[in-house]
């Protein structure tokens, strides 16, 4: 929000060294606007849930993102932990920028739910001579072996034939100036087509950004296919 209402002046915060942001996934855009006025300042990227005692990743960015759509790295394993990438065989992922199943294993593995030994059992698995966590995330990871996070799991979506991450739509509309505020969701549609996707937006000036031209920049970023159908403003 300080971003949106750009009220950060430049170098401010004289005193500020670092900024970690974790959480949700921070937006290229955000991100630029804060390193840009703050070239002082160090920001680095962290992952990791609740279950792994909250940081198990992290990626400090050497430099300002150029590029708006540009998908910032959730790094490393902190040390102690490790980042396993398994197919639905929970064998490992071996090949770069190929999706996997991303699971943690590790000193911050926790020893599961209080009492609950059913959801226990479903997200704590014995690998080998240890136990590791299912996070439920998707991610893949590159040639430098750097990873990278994709999307929820259970956020992936077929419409049309195409298996689609509503994340990666979210992520072409934070790369649009005009926009405030945009959300993405999937409705099932109970046809062949299978599910309908949704967008409800909030643009800088109501007047000056519709649809057809969030349309026509969309389609500069990501397939026709991955395009909502329907449109909500606020």
């Amino acid at each position: 929000l300080m971003a949106k209402f750009d009220v950060v002046r430049q170098d401010d915060f004289p005193e500020l060294r670092r900024v970690l942001f974790a959480g949700e996934v921070l937006p290229t855009p955000t991100l630029q606007y804060w390193m840009r006025r703050l070239p002082h300042v160090s920001f680095s990227n962290l992952y990791g849930p609740t279950e792994t005692t909250i940081s198990s990743s992290y990626y400090t960015l050497p430099a300002c993102p150029q590029d708006a759509g540009q998908a910032i790295p959730i790094g490393r394993a902190c040390d102690g932990e490790e980042l396993l990438l398994l197919n639905a065989e929970l064998q490992p992922v071996t090949t770069p920028d190929t999706e996997g199943d991303l699971y943690i294993s590790g000193q911050g593995v926790t020893a599961g739910y209080w009492r609950d030994e059913d959801k226990t059992r479903k997200a704590f698995i014995e690998y080998g001579d240890t136990t590791i966590y299912r996070t439920g995330d998707r991610a893949k990871f590159d040639a430098e072996g750097l990873f990278y996070f994709i999307g929820r799991a259970d956020a992936q979506i077929k419409t049309r034939g195409y298996r689609i991450e509503l994340g990666e739509i979210e992520t072409a509309l934070n790369a649009i100036d005009e926009l405030r505020e945009s959300i993405v969701v999937a409705i099932n549609s109970d046809g062949f087509e299978g599910a309908t996707i949704c967008c409800a937006f909030a643009a800088v000036d109501t007047e000056a950004l519709t649809v057809n031209e969030i349309r026509r920049k969309l389609a500069e970023k990501i397939p026709a296919y991955m395009i909502p159908v329907r449109w909500k403003a606020y």
